[in-house]
């Protein structure tokens, strides 16, 4: 009763410290996530007014590698923007799996993503000695660049885009609620729910229509 009420009393005040701001990123955040689930391409619009208000939140804060990072993500949105959208020639791309190829672009974009990002926390944080006593700043690294590569496959509407996405989220909720945010915690729960049935979504799909069961390179 006394954990359920501390709990409560945490979330609450964390909602109450939420800036307008933020709260916007929020709900343009989630309903990106639910766009993405619906195969619209409403996801990328949504994600792009979020993730600039998180770049100019995290350069208000001087969190430059986050305000860097959300960047990265508003360049991947409009480019999968443009891919969800191309026609002419080149029809609008289908929901398929992942070939070989995929799985080992994936792969290299991670690690090259990891390294990244470790270089730039430990840039913008390397006088930080409480923050690197932890093993926080390598969790980090960790779901940022797990994340990055499910930005990449969902452009392409890659089915194991939701996989990537799922394991970042699992990280994430107890990340930020170890970190004090637990509203943004619970912001992942939801984005962990969404991605699950997100992943059911399409690959009912592509098990109901014949010309999505093909791999494409």
């Amino acid at each position: 009763m006394i954990i359920s009420s501390y709990i409560f009393e945490t979330l609450w005040n964390n909602v109450l410290d939420t800036t307008i701001l933020e709260f916007v990123a929020v709900v343009f955040g989630l309903l990106s996530v639910w766009y993405a689930k619906q195969e619209k391409i409403l996801v990328y619009p949504t994600g792009i007014i979020s993730v600039l208000i998180y770049v100019y939140i995290c350069f208000g804060i001087k969190l430059y590698a986050d305000a860097g990072i959300n960047l990265f993500y508003f360049m991947m949105s409009v480019y999968g923007w443009y891919k969800w959208s191309k026609k002419g020639e080149d029809p609008q791309i289908s929901i398929t799996k992942s070939t070989k190829n995929d799985w080992l672009i994936s792969v290299v974009m991670f690690i090259v993503s990891a390294v990244i990002i470790a270089v730039l926390l430990k840039l913008f944080k390397k006088d930080d000695i409480e923050y690197w006593s932890t093993s926080v700043p390598y969790i980090d690294t960790f779901t940022t660049a797990i994340f990055i590569v499910g930005m990449w496959l969902m452009a392409f509407k890659k089915l194991e885009n939701w996989i990537f996405w799922i394991i970042g989220d699992v990280i994430s909720v107890p990340l930020y609620a170890y970190k004090g945010l637990v509203f943004t915690s619970f912001q992942f729960l939801v984005f962990l729910i969404i991605a699950v049935a997100g992943y059911i979504a399409w690959r009912n799909k592509i098990l109901e229509s014949p010309s999505n069961s093909g791999e494409r390179n």
